[in-house]
């Protein structure tokens, strides 16, 4: 199959390494990776091509657009992509379009994904199956019946599958969009997407960084946003009371997108002992080797952490619900502890620290975290789908 895969991060760049995990698994087929975000330090696999749109990015209240080409006007970067994106998917005539997260979200960018769903609705365009990828859980909106009414006539009227990736143990999409029943297309649990560890990553990685087996490692992080700065601060202020007994490290991963300023205070304090990096395409080997990991609670970095069955505290991001809802579900399943806001004072997130890297076997994990494969082969000759006119 040839598969064209819309997916336009704004903030954080959570939405593109999923989207990148799941297009990994279609080995074998040929996929083209459109984005349109800030360009992402990730390494493709030879089946995947990227196709880079005109960047367009949105302020941290999601509420205008920009770019980041000053001699360019937003209307003009719209307009360019509009058109690069249509001509396309023209000349390649996919046989699956998935389209990460919309209509549920970015409906800043229908400018140019509603004309190549028209587009293959009335022959315009190749025929082509169209597929809604989306997480576990939506957003608050602040006119929650116009928003589902607008999602729902969209789906049944463009799309041939929402495929949700999520174990229905766990969350379910009923919980954060009301009406489900009034989607009428299949509708498909995929089970949470995630890489999985090699069995001696954490070994091989403690190794690497010359970590005896009687030493601590922790591992800290903000995910792929820029909203982090606070939590870590708080992480690196704790470590300075953990006990110098024994030998502790603190490598400390604030992501891509973390201000300059931010990233230089926490720079200053780097040591013999902790280590301070924007970036590493080898997160699930640190985790996998950490005896604990402290982090928001991101779809991926929550994912990552069952993947790995770290011992870990996540801190959600308090914007809105959907980072709280996931760390509330994943704790009360044993795999994480939240951190309250007043459990960011140094002293009292040492103390949380030190019983969490006391546990003596690695936690639990019953979830499904095989989103990403299953998504594949239910796309694969599923009768469920529609086959192209």
């Amino acid at each position: 199959m040839k598969i064209i895969y819309y997916c336009q991060h704004v903030l954080g760049i959570g939405h593109f390494f999923r989207s990148l995990e799941i297009c990994k698994a279609f080995a074998g087929h040929e996929v083209i990776l459109v984005t349109g975000g800030s360009r992402v330090p990730a390494q493709l696999p030879s089946h995947v091509r990227e196709m880079h749109l005109p960047e367009l990015m949105m302020d941290q209240e999601f509420s205008i657009l920009y770019s980041p080409e000053k001699d360019k006007s937003v209307a003009q970067v719209m307009q360019e992509r509009r058109q690069l994106l249509f001509h396309r998917f023209q000349t390649e005539a996919p046989d699956l379009f998935i389209v990460e997260l919309y209509p549920f979200g970015r409906k800043a960018f229908r400018f140019e994904i509603d004309p190549i769903l028209e587009g293959i609705r009335c022959g315009d365009l190749p025929p082509s199956r169209v597929i809604c990828s989306l997480r576990d859980i939506l957003v608050e909106k602040k006119n929650a019946a116009v928003y589902e009414a607008r999602v729902i006539d969209l789906l049944n009227r463009y799309f041939d599958a929402l495929l949700i990736h999520a174990d229905p143990r766990v969350l379910k999409l009923d919980e954060t969009f009301s009406r489900l029943k009034e989607i009428t297309l299949p509708i498909v649990y995929t089970g949470f997407v995630t890489p999985k560890p090699a069995p001696d990553a954490g070994v091989n990685l403690r190794r690497q960084l010359g970590i005896g087996r009687e030493e601590t490692l922790i591992v800290a992080s903000a995910g792929g946003g820029n909203v982090g700065n606070i939590l870590l601060e708080a992480v690196v202020e704790a470590f300075e009371f953990m006990n110098a007994d024994k030998p502790a490290h603190l490598h400390l991963f604030t992501g891509p997108f973390l201000g300059e300023d931010a990233f230089e205070r926490l720079r200053r304090k780097s040591d013999r002992r902790i280590r301070i990096f924007r970036f590493t395409s080898d997160f699930l080997s640190y985790l996998a080797g950490a005896d604990l990991s402290v982090s928001m609670a991101g779809y991926n970095t929550c994912m990552n952490i069952a993947a790995a069955r770290v011992p870990a505290l996540v801190w959600p991001f308090p914007q809105n619900r959907e980072q709280g809802l996931r760390a509330a579900r994943l704790a009360g399943l044993g795999i994480l502890r939240v951190l309250t806001d007043e459990e960011l004072h140094p002293r009292r997130l040492n103390t949380i620290m030190q019983k969490g890297m006391s546990l003596r076997s690695r936690p639990a994990v019953d979830i499904d975290l095989s989103g990403a494969e299953s998504t594949v082969r239910w796309l694969s000759g599923n009768p469920a789908l529609p086959e192209r006119l």
